[in-house]
């Protein structure tokens, strides 16, 4: 089989790449820019010509591209696409129902939404990790120019939304009672793990939603599906939860524990906080996440019980994963033996002290954490599973 594989700036093109070409496929890699939309007829006709040109027989990409749906349905050629990021907003685009399409999806609670909808094309698909890449990869003791650290005890990688374009800051004229509405609603939702009622709240006040969109225009497009509600929901309220969440945990960690942190906002400073800045995950972040002894992962919370990418990297390259409750994990992992959850800002204290003092517990459930990924949740396990579809 020849598949075309669209590469952009996502993680995995090279792991799928390798796979498909290890299955038996001819892979053709083929860049792709997302920046014209499905609406313009010219640019799927010329995206049409250039893909019937490679005389291929399916068209994958990490993420789902409505231009690419409507051209492979024109083409009457496969397309799949395996989407990794929440919240997804092109996944709610009309053409998703063509019969040409394969999506797939990491969040059983999304597949679960379109599935009892009756659209059959969308399906729930884990993420992966490769083992066999992140294994081989030699262990060095330099980055940036400096000298690092040989092992951490609390790592965290990932962004903490501090950056100035987060929507929630723009929102700046709504009314005093919207505000504290949202402020409650985000209270609230910090607490609870395991169900997001976020979007459901929204949907029963309009009035908020209404004094939100006053003050940050953000409608649904005129081809797609999405609600206000959810667009909200999803891109401003649930992102910000995250960013309160991820800097009052990471603050109480830094304080007791100390922690190390690779996140793009390199000028944040917390008490006890090591901040190491931006870190390439491909080639540097495998080796955090071995070394340190603790990797903690805080999900964004628009995924509501899938298992995010960094948790199966964590595990992938042999670290130890303490992770916040989603249900997806315990459909293929078993807590306190391949990874440990937590429920609360306390649990998570308690269970870092907890592993911190067992290191020959804690190095047992990183040893069964990775042998479960490579046994199970490998990228060529995926790519056989999405070509099954064919």
């Amino acid at each position: 089989m020849k598949i075309i594989l669209l590469t952009w700036k996502s993680f995995g093109n090279d792991d799928m790449a390798a796979v498909f070409r290890e299955l038996g496929n001819a892979v053709l890699e083929l860049p792709y820019e997302d920046k014209e939309e499905p609406t313009d007829k010219a640019a799927v006709e010329r995206f049409s010509a250039q893909v019937k040109s490679l005389a291929a027989d399916c068209v994958f990409s990490f993420n789902y591209f409505p231009l690419v749906a409507l051209a492979c349905r024109d083409l009457g050629m496969p397309y799949l696409s395996w989407i990794y990021d929440s919240p997804y907003v092109r996944l709610y685009h009309y053409s998703v129902t063509f019969p040409t399409n394969h999506v797939f999806v990491f969040d059983q609670s999304v597949f679960l939404e379109f599935h009892n909808a009756g659209i059959q094309t969308v399906n729930y698909l884990p993420m992966a990790a490769n083992t066999d890449r992140l294994s081989a990869m030699k262990d060095f003791k330099t980055f940036q120019g400096t000298e690092w650290y040989n092992r951490h005890e609390v790592a965290f990688v990932g962004s903490l939304y501090t950056e100035k374009h987060t929507f929630y800051q723009r929102l700046t004229n709504i009314k005093d009672y919207t505000r504290g509405f949202l402020e409650g609603l985000m209270a609230a939702q910090k607490q609870v793990y395991g169900y997001n009622f976020v979007q459901e709240t929204l949907a029963k006040h309009p009035e908020i939603l209404e004094d939100m969109r006053q003050s940050l225009p953000m409608t649904p497009g005129t081809d797609s599906v999405e609600s206000p509600e959810y667009l909200f929901a999803q891109y401003v309220v649930n992102r910000q939860i995250t960013a309160l969440e991820r800097r009052e945990l990471l603050s109480a960690v830094a304080e007791k524990f100390g922690l190390d942190l690779y996140t793009p906002d390199k000028n944040l400073k917390l008490e006890g906080c090591t901040n190491h800045g931006p870190v390439d995950y491909y080639d540097f972040a495998p080796y955090v996440f071995r070394k340190a002894k603790i990797n903690l992962n805080i999900s964004l919370r628009s995924i509501i019980s899938g298992m995010p990418l960094r948790a199966f990297d964590i595990m992938g390259a042999g670290g130890f994963l303490l992770t916040n409750f989603q249900s997806d994990f315990l459909d293929f992992f078993v807590p306190g033996e391949d990874f440990v959850f937590f429920e609360s800002k306390a649990d998570l204290l308690d269970k870092i002290a907890y592993y911190l003092a067992h290191e020959e517990e804690r190095a047992q459930i990183a040893e069964n954490g990775f042998r479960k990924v490579a046994e199970q949740h490998t990228y060529k396990r995926r790519a056989e599973e999405m070509l099954s579809f064919l």
